[in-house]
């Protein structure tokens, strides 16, 4: 929270405002503000989707997951890998025991994890 609050001053100081005009910007109190830049209390997401709009940055660089404003970039990989248990559990589930054609297409993908391994 400590960079949290750190990021929310040092852009509201970029502009040159007070933290009362600030608090009058975001619609809180500015005891608020001085809480958030020190640290003591998380703003709510609403007050931080208004910080990001205002200053035209994104959230992962108020949360100092990056130090571009623009934000980190991503690319989609979820943490279930093609060869993983999870995926065998998911893939099992996903067909109908009773039906032959079923378990001809999840053997074959089973087949194609392994492959993947």
């Amino acid at each position: 929270m400590k960079e949290l609050g750190e990021r929310l001053r040092l852009l509201r100081e970029s502009v040159k405002l007070s933290q009362v005009k600030m608090a009058d910007l975001l619609g809180v109190k500015q005891s608020s503000i001085n809480r958030y830049e020190q640290g003591q209390s998380a703003p709510s997401l609403e007050t931080l989707v208004k910080y990001a709009d205002y200053f035209d940055v994104s959230m992962d660089y108020l949360f100092a997951r990056t130090d571009k404003p623009q934000g980190k970039l991503y690319e989609y990989r979820p943490k279930i890998a093609t060869g993983s248990e999870e995926m065998r559990q998911f893939i099992e589930m996903c067909f109908d025991p009773q039906s032959p054609m079923s378990e001809k297409l999840k053997q074959t993908l089973l087949q194609m994890m392994e492959v993947d391994k």
